[in-house]
């Protein structure tokens, strides 16, 4: 089984790997490929075994490895205006279009593509393949995989996360942190405010304080950062609450999320906020309700990423791509958690962000031509055993 870089791209993103859905197929197609080059696998199930992570070696089990990390999921195309099939790759104007060809199917695509030109080469060091799930719903399938990678793998000098970058280098990214709040306030007539506690109106006292802590970080931006914004945001995307207009409600629930600065704690946040409800909130709730709650469940946690200049990951990827610049991005990646791990890690793959999540998704067909041919340095130099 070979595959041109486009036509493995068209295999990947065939498979409709939406995070709220199974991996498998995919995991067993990569499986199965890898095992027809004898390539050994190794699969990482979720607990419910119905998603997994996928680990492979190419070349020795020496030192000195690089590790080409990439997530399997892809966001959900529900309501989307899609012009064409989102899960069958449609090439026009040069660009590919296709749900998972910008984010970030087609950097494993590329490398996956490469295989046998890898055994071909006789590597001296080895390169290894990390897939992972649910990257997308807090990179939390990541974990489980580099659990595994830190016990068994001999050290790798480097690993790169190939999320869209235009394959230019970038070292660090915000964390992100999600969250999941629900009021619990006391049923009542609308005319009789006295006898019940609103969860949606003291929902709105909790979400303003989340609005003033997120005014509190862009009122001390750090331009010298690079981030664009260059501060810690908190934002508060849905809101369910009530059963009528004139009962007072009894519950209500909201989402947010904190995308931090790397080195910037969103426990920190969390702490505030929970002080304001046991503090302020829920005393004058339970004056009038002993039942009334506020209760808080942290959904995914996820490290940014912080700079490390001249480490290895960053020398190694800068010799690949001739790229002298340092960049850094706003959105979160398993990054992070390779780093926390102790591997040196730099995020830089195919196709731009601008495109991610969006309806006719698409990827510069140029784009996996420059990933295709940096790859193919990696491959000399993990040969040479540079």
């Amino acid at each position: 089984m070979r595959y041109s870089a486009i036509e493995m791209i068209e295999k990947l993103v065939g498979f409709p790997t939406v995070s709220r859905d199974s991996n498998l197929d995919l995991v067993e197609f990569v499986r199965e490929y890898l095992a027809e080059h004898g390539v050994e696998s190794h699969v990482v199930p979720n607990p419910e075994g119905t998603k997994a992570n996928l680990y492979a070696t190419v070349g020795p089990a020496v030192e000195g490895g690089v590790v080409l990390s990439g997530h399997t999921d892809v966001v959900p195309v529900d309501g989307q205006p899609w012009d064409t099939d989102p899960f069958t790759v449609t090439e026009r104007d040069g660009r590919l279009h296709g749900r998972g060809t910008c984010d970030m199917k087609s950097f494993s695509a590329c490398g996956l593509a490469l295989v046998p030109e890898m055994l071909a080469a006789g590597l001296k060091r080895p390169i290894h393949f990390a897939l992972s799930y649910d990257e997308e719903v807090g990179c939390q399938g990541a974990p489980s995989m580099i659990a595994e990678l830190v016990e068994r793998l001999p050290a790798p000098r480097a690993v790169i996360v190939g999320e869209p970058s235009d394959m230019r280098l970038v070292n660090a990214h915000k964390g992100i942190s999600g969250f999941e709040t629900v009021v619990t306030g006391c049923e009542a007539h609308s005319s009789q405010t006295h006898r019940g506690v609103s969860a949606v109106m003291n929902a709105a006292r909790l979400i303003h304080f989340i609005d003033e802590m997120a005014r509190e970080c862009a009122s001390h931006p750090r331009p010298e950062s690079g981030f664009v914004p260059p501060y810690t945001t908190i934002h508060v995307g849905m809101v369910k609450g009530g059963t009528a207009g004139n009962i007072i409600s009894r519950k209500c629930r909201f989402v947010w999320d904190l995308r931090n600065m790397p080195d910037d704690d969103p426990q920190s946040y969390l702490e505030r906020f929970e002080a304001y409800c046991r503090d302020e909130v829920l005393p004058e709730m339970r004056r009038i309700s002993p039942e009334a709650d506020i209760v808080t469940r942290e959904n995914y946690s996820t490290p940014g990423l912080r700079a490390e200049p001249g480490s290895a990951a960053d020398a190694l990827v800068r010799a690949l791509t001739g790229d002298n610049d340092t960049g850094v991005v706003s959105y979160g990646t398993e990054a992070g958690q390779f780093q926390e791990a102790g591997f040196s890690t730099i995020v830089c793959g195919p196709g731009s962000i601008d495109q991610a999540h969006q309806p006719n998704e698409f990827i510069e067909r140029s784009q996996v031509d420059l990933c295709m041919k940096t790859l193919r340095r990696l491959i000399e130099l993990q040969a040479a055993g540079a």
